[in-house]
């Protein structure tokens, strides 16, 4: 039989943040999932004693837009390695001037303002709606706040991350109308990762990585790209810190509700789902449905 891949602790990276320095024993897992390829291979290893997989959410290289990244088919791959926390890290832009480049924000609230996105493992015959007004694991946020603060990490511990389509950046009427909002951040990625998460009842939490701030501000034309540049390198350098206090911390038993998000979540008979879509949808509800699958890959 083949040697079965495991990992508790996912770590997605960044813009800036493509490989995770100190993860041992490591080996890359390529995985075909129900909803087609992933970012990248899984780099599956240990990091202080505790087995992770990190992913780079773009692929090594940064060769995938925020659009063309197969979200389903990253949070399925974690799934399948029996991942049970995700702790996601990504490069933003500061939409209040108390998060300077350099900080950390760990965001707590999303807002939606992307269009062309897939962002349910359901359909096809099988409605479920989960809860998502507290759209990150308070635990996993709390212990990454903990994290920074070890690492010396200047940080906040909640607020709102706004998620746009992109590629392009916000326009100065746009960046001005999301900071009468009261919104944190803004960045193109975390909102999709957030709500798969949930659905496939992984516990996830994000660190919005300030790199500069956004068009708003009266001194964003004189930001050069090297200094935006120097930002991002400084801020994945103590991404790494931060991740291995926050792994060191981690519990290795879930006391939220993140596991058990689908409990209720399923409106249809389950005499009228498509075996198809059961099928598919095995390793997200089959312990409610039926025909549960275990995690692991070969």
């Amino acid at each position: 039989m083949a040697e079965t891949a495991h990992a508790e602790i996912g770590i997605i990276g960044g813009s800036g943040l493509y490989s995770m320095p100190g993860l041992g024993n490591t080996r890359e897992v390529r995985l075909s999932t129900p909803f087609g390829d992933a970012s990248d291979a899984y780099i599956v290893g240990q990091l202080n004693g505790r087995a992770v997989a990190f992913l780079a959410r773009h692929g090594r290289g940064h060769r995938l837009l925020p659009s063309e990244i197969n979200f389903r088919a990253n949070i399925h791959g974690f799934k399948q390695l029996g991942v049970e926390r995700i702790l996601s890290l990504s490069a933003v832009g500061s939409l209040k001037e108390e998060h300077r480049p350099g900080e950390f924000v760990i965001a707590d609230q999303f807002v939606d303002r992307t269009r062309q996105r897939i962002s349910t493992f359901f359909g096809d015959g099988l409605v479920a709606h989960v809860a998502f007004a507290d759209p990150v694991c308070h635990e996993v946020a709390s212990i990454a706040k903990q994290a920074c603060d070890r690492a010396g990490v200047t940080s906040k511990l909640g607020g709102t991350y706004l998620c746009i389509e992109g590629p392009q950046f916000s326009t100065k009427a746009e960046s001005n109308l999301y900071r009468s909002w009261g919104v944190d951040v803004i960045g193109m990625t975390n909102l999709q990762e957030a709500k798969l998460a949930r659905e496939a009842e992984l516990c996830y939490a994000t660190i919005a990585m300030v790199t500069d701030y956004d068009c708003w501000h009266p001194g964003h034309d004189s930001v050069s790209v090297e200094q935006i540049v120097a930002v991002l390198t400084r801020n994945a350098e103590n991404a790494c810190n931060v991740v291995r206090h926050a792994v060191a911390q981690m519990p290795t038993s879930r006391s939220c509700k993140c596991g058990s998000a689908l409990e209720f979540a399923s409106m249809t008979d389950r005499s009228r789902i498509p075996p198809q879509t059961r099928e598919r949808l095995r390793l997200i509800v089959g312990k409610y449905i039926g025909g549960e699958s275990k995690a692991g890959v070969p």
